[in-house]
């Protein structure tokens, strides 16, 4: 595992263009906007995202799914997670729009800024992205890396749930003891690596009359040998297996660590939180599932072995 590493100030800034009415623009500016709306549209339509055309087109690029100003940790991100995925502009903000719409259902509304992990099951993409933002401030990309959902088709294997999902001391985490099972397989990866626990939800079985039953759900590495290098691919029980890298990158900086973080300001001792973190001024609490339905792979989310 990483040590804390300090944090950098950023290097990086998305694109302010994508905010509409914030400065007066060139006609070079203007073009490029409009050729963006189209893109977002079309990708709107090829993946389903249920927003109508000029919903997509206000909401996306006008009222704030896309950040207009610099996005914490992303060079950091850049420089300490593998595999990445490298998604472009048009995909970030169909994403960010299908993000802000999942917690509108979910009628969950974020009191400022925070981090949260988007997740696309669909067997065509298995790709987690992390925003950061709010509906008012706008969502910014910080980065993306391959995952692995449910897997069904086997006893005791479910489809990962959709929905919002809470990260809170209700469900508390643990971490890995680097053991192996009977078939030599670490299911939570190497010893000390979290596993982020979102309690008992309903979810689809993946074998019998696909009923709903109950899952732990719980985003976590995996085997670095066996099941890392097939992220990407669906594969789990159910939950969400995340490269070590993004899990030790989420830990580090308790990016999904708003409940905890509240508890150690109130004087509460947690044995789970690691002691060299460099805490985020804006944890968040939040795993988002998705899918997009896809029918073919994109060039960003290539198979294993093909990146």
């Amino acid at each position: 595992m990483n040590t804390g590493l300090p944090v950098i100030p950023q290097l990086k800034k998305i694109q302010a263009g994508a905010a509409a009415g914030l400065a007066p623009r060139s006609m070079a500016q203007t073009g490029q906007l409009l050729r963006r709306r189209a893109a977002t549209l079309a990708l709107g339509a090829l993946i389903g995202l249920g927003l109508s055309t000029p919903a997509l087109a206000s909401s996306a690029l006008a009222d704030g799914v896309e950040s207009a100003g610099p996005v914490p940790l992303a060079a950091e991100f850049a420089r300490d997670v593998a595999p990445r995925l490298l998604l472009p502009d048009d995909e970030r903000v169909a994403y960010a729009s299908r993000l802000q719409g999942a917690l509108a259902k979910a009628q969950v509304t974020l009191a400022a800024p925070q981090f949260i992990v988007l997740v696309d099951r669909s067997p065509k993409v298995q790709a987690a992205l992390l925003y950061w933002g709010s509906a008012e401030r706008g969502w910014g990309f910080v980065g993306a890396t391959p995952v692995s959902t449910g897997l069904p088709g086997r006893y005791e294997h479910f489809l990962t749930p959709l929905g919002v999902f809470d990260h809170s001391l209700a469900n508390p985490d643990f971490r890995a003891e680097g053991t192996k099972n009977k078939l030599g397989f670490r299911g939570y990866g190497v010893k000390g690596l979290r596993i982020y626990d979102f309690g008992w939800v309903e979810s689809p079985r993946g074998w019998g009359d696909g009923a709903m039953g109950k899952l732990r759900l719980q985003m976590h590495s995996t085997d670095p040998v066996l099941a890392e290098p097939r992220l990407g691919t669906a594969q789990s029980e159910g939950c969400v297996r995340i490269p070590a890298t993004l899990n030790d990158f989420i830990d580090r900086h308790a990016l999904l660590d708003e409940d905890y973080e509240r508890a150690v300001a109130s004087g509460d001792q947690l044995w789970v939180l690691r002691e060299d973190r460099t805490p985020t001024p804006s944890p968040g609490r939040y795993l988002v599932v998705v899918d997009t339905g896809r029918k073919a792979r994109p060039a960003w989310s290539p198979l294993p072995g093909k990146r």
